[in-house]
């Protein structure tokens, strides 16, 4: 039973602890909300990070959640720019970094991921940068425009979403691009070889450099600043700026100091929750990019490190801190714009899941729907620069059933006729 005496604790500043702090709320729980956040600043959206904002299109504000009147107006206690760094949950209590001790009778565990560091010699350098911030990417924005205005030389590691994004931004503002990647596409692990080289594709259209087959070795320098990465093979990149982008690591230092479960990371890591997001421990619960959710459509334990599973997991949780009977099922969901292109990806068909590729549109001018199937069942769907079908594709996911492969590849057979 809830009531108004109780206190419901959520660390973590990200839009799934926001949006759960939101829910609590919005569903009549009146006892005290407490949204510790160890940024000083209010929480806010990560994709316009190396999307709007980083381009110089969106301000400032538009990044964040919700205007900071709201919290008082809600009645959520916020602790900005305090870490949480011990969790005992047989006491129910919270410390942050300045010693305040924080008691609960539910908590959730918000704490997202952080970026995966290069280890290797030169990451002390001036001009190193990584981007999950907002101060990240208000550094980088004015190197990106420094770099446009003097012809200089990003160096990216890693071919992913954010490499290609920071990738398509530098070259909007007119800086050099060269992308490190050790697999033979972009995307390799999420598109597999089939969708990968559209990327490819696009990004050399404008003028980025790829290096596939290599890693990192070296960032060297002159006087405390880059000038230069080395790889694998032997070769040395001329850079004045180099972005880490190989991927995030879901921050579970918390939960497995506490003892609860936690999924090892040859299984993509994160604290490990049931389908209602409740963890090993009855009174504490996990949402968003730190959480492995069992998955009921998937039958499969998935941590997804996109925005819609934030949006989306942190009112689940809420509802389920309140007693509500949930099962988190949503279709894993994201998207990208780089240059003219903008996609939607449903589903989740990782290499070796999935036997054919279907396409339907154009590919060579980047119209089309790509569909991964296995034994004729859709896994996953990806549209390009067509628009208003995700919903669709995600219910012919949901439905799980054999399709006409021909009729699935023909533009002029409308998708909801598909469905069983």
């Amino acid at each position: 039973m809830v009531d108004a005496h109780q206190t419901f604790v959520i660390v973590g500043g990200g839009l799934a602890g926001a949006k759960a702090a939101e829910t609590l709320r919005a569903e009549g729980f009146t006892g005290r909300v407490i949204l510790i956040c160890d940024e000083r600043d209010h929480p806010y959206e990560r994709p316009p990070l190396s999307k709007g904002y980083l381009l110089g299109k969106d301000e400032r504000d538009s990044v964040f959640i919700h205007e900071p009147a709201f919290y008082a107006q809600a009645r959520i206690e916020l602790h900005l720019g305090q870490p949480a760094v011990h969790l005992d949950p047989a006491a129910r209590t919270v410390r942050l970094g300045d010693g305040t001790l924080i008691a609960y009778d539910k908590l959730l565990l918000a704490t997202g991921a952080e970026p995966r560091r290069l280890d290797v010699p030169g990451t002390g350098l001036a001009g190193v940068h990584h981007l999950r911030r907002l101060a990240h990417a208000e550094r980088l924005r004015g190197v990106l425009a420094s770099l446009g205005r003097d012809n200089g030389h990003l160096v990216i590691a890693g071919a992913g979403w954010i490499g290609l994004e920071v990738a398509a931004a530098a070259r909007t503002y007119g800086a050099e691009v060269t992308l490190v990647e050790p697999e033979p596409t972009p995307l390799h692990g999420i598109l597999g070889p089939e969708l990968g080289t559209l990327f490819t594709d696009l990004h050399r259209d404008h003028g980025v450099r790829f290096h596939f087959g290599a890693r990192l070795t070296e960032i060297t320098g002159q006087d405390g600043v880059v000038t230069a990465v080395r790889t694998d093979d032997g070769t040395e990149i001329p850079a004045h700026d180099v972005l880490a982008a190989i991927g995030a690591a879901p921050r579970t230092a918390l939960a497995e100091q506490a003892g609860l479960d936690v999924v090892d990371r040859a299984d993509g890591g994160g604290i490990a929750v049931d389908a209602g997001l409740r963890t090993s421990d009855p009174y504490i619960y996990a949402a968003g990019d730190a959480a492995a959710a069992d998955h009921p459509l998937l039958d499969a334990r998935l941590r997804v490190e996109h925005w819609a599973n934030a949006l989306n997991g942190g009112p689940a949780a809420a509802r389920a801190m309140l007693g509500q009977d949930v099962s988190y099922d949503r279709v894993p969901y994201f998207f990208s714009d780089q240059y003219d292109l903008g996609m939607e990806y449903s589903g989740y068909a990782p290499p070796g899941s999935y036997d054919q590729v279907v396409c339907r549109g154009d590919v060579a001018k980047r119209e089309f729907i790509a569909f991964w199937l296995r034994e004729g069942r859709v896994l996953a769907g990806m549209n390009v620069n067509v628009w208003d079908v995700a919903g669709q594709i995600q219910q012919l996911i949901r439905a799980a059933a054999p399709l006409d492969t021909e009729k699935l590849a023909d533009p002029g057979v409308p998708l909801e006729s598909l469905l069983p």
